[in-house]
C-alpha cells in the first residue's frame, strides 16, 4: 500500500495538529518496511522532517503555498494531480481544514476538533464560515474520518450529519520515553538556569489564543489568588502568539502582580518535558478542546494538573486532575488555593494522572490508523467495482 499525507497544516511545528502528526510518523515509520509513505512537506518545513530518515519519501511543497488561501487551492487543485502522479492509494488529511474536494485515491481525514461551531469569535470570520459551511460538504467526500475523541465524532454526527459507520475514534498517544516523573532536582535547576524561574509555580502551555483558551479569566484567579494569599507563587505561561494575543498580553500588563507573570513564549519540543517536570502545578482552563495533549503529558511527568472539563477533556483526564468552570474566576481561584495549600490532594492527583496516562500511547494510535488506512483502501475498491458495474450495466 502506497500512503500519501500532506503536511502542510503543522504551522512550523507550533501547535497540537503538528505534533500529531511528528508522534504519528514517528510510529508509522515502524511499518515502512512493508508499506511506502510520502509526505508532502512546504520547503521551509523539510528540516523539521529529518527524523524519518530514508524510510519515507518526501515531496518538497514549494513555500509559496504557506498561506492559508493559497494553500487550500493547493489541496484542492494541485494535490490531486500529484496522488495520481505517485502512484497513492490512500491519502490521509491530518486537519479539516485541507480536505478535498476531488478524491483521487482513498481519503482518510483526521479531524480533531470543531471548535467553529462551538466557540463563537474563535476565528476571523472568513475561518469561521469555512470551518463551519465548506468543510461541512467536503467532510461527506472523504472515504473514512478519524475523530481523536469519542466527543469529536458526536460533534462529527451533530454538526455535520455524517453516520458513526464512517467515523473511527483513535485517541491521541503518549510518547512514555519522553514524558516522565523527574528523577531528581535537574528540571528545577534547569528552569531556574534557563528561565530565571525560582518560586514554585503554576504552568499553563496553550497557544496565546484569545478567548478559546481562556487565558484571561486565568490571569484574574491569579491575581485574586495572590491577594487572598500572599504566597510566592508565580504563574508561567508557554505558547506562541495566535488570535486574540494582545487580549491576553493586555491583561497581563495590566496585573497588579505582572511581574509574578512570565510569558516565555513557544515551547520547543525538546524542552516540553523538562517544563512539566519542573512544575509544581498544570492549569488546564481550555474553553473546548478536542482532544487536550498538554494535561495528559503534565500527569505522564508527575505534575498535578487543574483543567476544565469542557469538549473532550472529562473523556481524556478522567478524574485524574481537580475539576474546575473554566467560565468562573471563583472556581479557578479555589482551586489554585485549594491544590497550592495542600500538599496530600497534590501527591493523590499525581498518582491518579500517572495512571491515567498509561491508558494512551501512540504506538496503538499507529497501529489503529493503519487499520483505518486498509479499510478505506478496501471501501474504495468497492464503491469503484459498484460504479464500474452500475455503467456496465446501463450500456448493456
Amino acid at each position: 500500500m502506497k500512503i500519501g499525507i500532506s503536511t502542510s497544516v503543522i504551522q512550523r511545528g507550533q501547535t497540537g495538529v503538528s505534533q500529531y502528526v511528528f508522534a504519528l510518523l514517528r510510529e508509522l515509520k515502524h511499518f515502512a518496511h512493508e508499506h511506502e509513505f510520502v509526505l508532502f512537506v512546504l520547503e521551509e518545513d523539510l528540516p523539521l522532517f529529518h527524523f524519518v530518515g530514508d524510510t519515507m519519501q518526501i515531496v518538497k511543497v514549494p513555500e509559496w503555498h504557506r498561506s492559508p488561501i493559497r494553500n487550500i487551492f493547493w489541496h484542492q487543485l494541485v494535490l490531486p494531480g500529484l496522488v495520481r502522479k505517485h502512484g497513492i492509494d490512500v491519502l490521509h488529511i491530518p486537519s479539516y481544514r485541507r480536505l478535498l474536494w476531488t478524491q483521487p485515491c482513498a481519503t482518510v481525514a483526521t479531524i480533531h476538533d470543531l471548535a467553529p461551531f462551538l466557540i463563537s469569535n474563535k476565528y476571523d470570520w472568513k475561518r469561521m464560515f469555512y470551518g463551519r459551511f465548506v468543510v461541512k460538504g467536503l467532510a461527506k467526500r472523504q472515504r473514512q474520518i478519524i475523530a481523536i475523541s469519542q466527543n469529536t465524532s458526536q460533534d462529527i454526527q451533530r454538526f455535520f450529519h455524517l453516520p458513526s459507520s464512517k467515523i473511527t475514534v483513535i485517541h491521541n498517544g503518549l510518547d512514555h520515553r519522553r514524558f516522565v516523573p523527574a528523577a531528581d532536582d535537574s528540571a528545577k535547576h534547569w528552569i531556574a538556569q534557563r528561565h530565571g524561574i525560582k518560586t514554585r509555580f503554576f504552568l499553563y502551555v496553550a497557544r496565546f489564543e484569545h478567548p478559546g483558551k481562556n487565558h484571561v479569566r486565568l490571569v484574574q484567579a491569579f491575581n485574586d489568588f495572590k491577594q487572598e494569599t500572599g504566597s510566592d507563587w508565580q504563574l508561567i505561561l508557554g505558547g506562541a502568539d495566535w488570535n486574540g494575543a494582545e487580549v491576553i498580553h493586555d491583561a497581563i500588563a495590566k496585573s497588579p502582580f505582572v511581574e509574578e507573570i512570565r510569558h516565555i513564549g513557544f515551547v520547543p519540543d525538546k524542552d516540553l518535558p523538562r517544563l512539566y517536570q519542573a512544575a509544581n502545578i498544570f492549569v488546564y482552563p481550555s474553553l473546548y478542546e478536542g482532544f487536550g495533549m498538554p494535561p495528559l503529558e503534565a500527569m505522564a511527568s508527575g505534575c498535578p494538573v487543574i483543567s476544565s472539563a469542557r469538549g473532550s477533556l472529562a473523556e481524556v483526564i478522567g478524574d485524574a486532575a481537580e475539576i474546575v468552570d473554566p467560565e468562573s474566576v471563583v472556581s479557578m481561584k479555589e482551586a489554585l488555593r485549594r491544590l497550592s495549600r495542600n500538599s496530600s490532594l497534590c501527591e493523590t492527583f499525581q498518582e491518579k494522572g500517572l495512571q491515567r496516562a498509561q491508558m494512551f500511547n501512540w504506538q496503538t494510535t499507529a497501529v489503529e490508523t493503519m487499520k483505518i488506512y486498509q479499510r478505506s483502501l478496501l471501501t474504495s475498491k468497492k464503491h469503484l467495482s459498484f460504479s464500474r458495474a452500475k455503467q456496465e450495466v446501463a450500456i448493456s
